[in-house]
């Protein structure tokens, strides 16, 4: 049974940095793909960040690139989103996903993904 388990959100003012972390566990393949999404309030999910089982290939959505670093910590599953220089529009749930194994822009589209954790809020404030 795939478990994912998202932590780390929180209200932040704007310009600080928070660090979400998603464990994940249960897979049967290690040919998997690990994904952040977000969900704006009347929205749809977007991507944020996706990487590579194992830490590489890392894609991020344009309005997060070099603000935003997914990372791996292979040793215990979890994947990281170290958000920086967050801005009120960074406002959503996010949410961690694993998926089968994609490719370019598909890491980032949420109906490839399989398995969802529960979300974590973040909120920055002006």
């Amino acid at each position: 049974q795939v478990q994912v388990v998202e932590s780390g959100g929180g209200s932040v003012q704007a310009g600080g940095s928070l660090r979400l972390s998603c464990a994940n566990s249960g897979y049967t393949s290690i040919w998997k793909v690990i994904g952040w999404f977000r969900q704006h309030p009347g929205k749809g999910r977007e991507g944020v960040a996706a990487i590579y089982n194992g830490g590489s290939g890392p894609v991020y959505a344009d309005s997060v690139k070099g603000r935003f670093t997914i990372s791996q910590d292979n040793a215990n599953n979890t994947v990281y989103l170290q958000m920086n220089s967050l801005k009120p529009e960074d406002t959503a749930m996010y949410y961690c996903a694993v998926g089968p194994w994609l490719y370019g822009s598909e890491r980032l589209s949420p109906e490839k993904y399989n398995d969802w954790g529960q979300g974590t809020q973040v909120t920055v404030s002006s």
